[in-house]
């Protein structure tokens, strides 16, 4: 998400539309257990599912939306 600085200052709406085009296509709800690390056919790692909830939650706690 914003690994690399160039990434920061869209990380918020990044992280947002994300997970809205998630919810789009039926796909998401990804929690920190694991379950969505071992049914994922991307092979994203819980780590950046991790990564994906804790930047969802920032940038909707300050988003203007």
């Amino acid at each position: 998400m914003d690994l690399l600085p160039q990434g920061s200052p869209e990380r918020r709406s990044r992280a947002l539309n994300m997970v809205a085009q998630m919810d789009k296509e039926g796909f998401g709800s990804c929690t920190n257990t694991g379950a969505c690390e071992a049914v994922c056919p991307k092979e994203i790692s819980i780590e950046n599912i991790a990564r994906l909830n804790r930047e969802y939650m920032m940038a909707g706690a300050v988003s203007d939306k």
